[in-house]
């Protein structure tokens, strides 16, 4: 079967049935790549330095006879690797290197010989990378759900993915935003990778999608400046739960933690947050008054958003305040999904 090279635009389309393999390196594959694809490095890290050296230094053809020393012995193991990286063993593959070039070639054409019908991405990960950056700048139909900290915000979009579409910017960061919001968490992914996950997420939504409404910075990553500025402009859903109610949900899912875990959050914040209140903070958490602990910060994160929610052009157009007596999570998400047919 002939190999065929297809578009960025092919190949996410294409993306979503057929299983995807990344040719490069393994350390530019962990750095990022597009999300779902397997790695099936042609070369090692310390490999490819020696091509790239080779190349610069004595040309291509020097160059690819050193990539064929490397790639001989692999043949095998990358077959199998393809075979065995899927239950049902796939009769089409998609395949990208860095630019779409010899990497990438190489592989095709041994896949082909084995008989896959093999799509090769032209312009390689690069040409993902700046589809992604262009798909931020598109228009996007954002709702954002808002409300104080302890709000139960992210229950309610766990729930509202039953009914309408959501983008978790949370669950893609590995982070659920406050100073505590790292702990237990798995590693934060690469700015690179978070932008290449939520990219694909944004270029699915084919209707109105509801987001949490963050600040710019989700533990160590930023959400882009295009997409920020379109969720600085979009309708914000404010859920108004009474203090005490956001107090105990705080309690239930960060109480356990542990004191040392909770004392290193706090001294994480504590410029912002006042040193009187961080001494006060560590104190209550070091004589085991989680609930007074808590309580201090509910109030500083409070102020904080407070400032945030303030802080964008035509509020008064876009802000709806839903009140809600207390945290139940199917009956607060009809009463906002409610809220959007008014």
């Amino acid at each position: 079967m002939a190999i065929k090279r297809v578009s960025i635009e092919e190949f996410v389309s294409l993306a979503a049935s057929i299983p995807v393999f990344d040719v490069r390196s393994p350390g530019e594959f962990t750095h990022a790549h597009i999300p779902n694809a397997v790695s099936l490095p042609l070369f090692t890290d310390e490999e490819r330095k020696t091509v790239g050296i080779a190349y610069k230094q004595k040309g291509k053809q020097e160059a690819i006879k050193i990539g064929l020393d490397y790639f001989g012995p692999k043949m095998n193991q990358i077959i199998s690797t393809v075979v065995e990286s899927h239950t049902n063993a796939p009769s089409e593959i998609l395949l990208y290197c860095w630019r779409g070039g010899m990497r990438s070639g190489g592989v095709a054409w041994l896949l082909d010989l084995y008989g896959y019908q093999v799509y090769v991405l032209k312009g390689g990960y690069k040409a993902y990378r700046n589809w992604v950056l262009n798909t931020f700048q598109q228009q996007h139909k954002a709702r954002l759900l808002g409300g104080y900290t302890g709000s139960a915000k992210t229950a309610i979009l766990t729930e509202l993915k039953k009914h309408q579409p959501v983008i978790d910017l949370e669950g893609i960061a590995n982070h659920k935003g406050s100073a505590f919001g790292g702990i237990n968490q798995p590693q934060q992914p690469t700015q690179e990778m978070f932008e290449n996950i939520l990219a694909l997420e944004l270029s699915r939504q084919k209707e109105a999608f509801w987001v949490e409404d963050e600040s710019q910075r989700i533990g160590r990553l930023n959400i882009p400046n295009c997409f920020w500025d379109t969720m600085r402009s979009a309708p914000v859903y404010f859920i108004d739960v009474p203090f005490e109610e956001r107090l105990e949900h705080i309690m239930f899912g960060y109480g356990s933690l542990g004191v040392e875990q909770m004392i290193e959050a706090v001294l994480r914040i504590q410029k912002r947050f006042g040193p009187l209140e961080t001494k006060t903070t560590i104190a209550f958490l070091q004589e085991g008054n989680i609930r007074e602990a808590f309580a201090v910060l509910l109030k500083y994160y409070d102020k904080q958003y407070s400032k945030s929610l303030q802080n964008r052009t035509n509020l008064e157009a876009l802000l709806q305040k839903i009140s809600l007596p207390k945290i139940d999570i199917p009956a607060n998400t009809n009463t906002l999904i409610n809220a959007t047919k008014e």
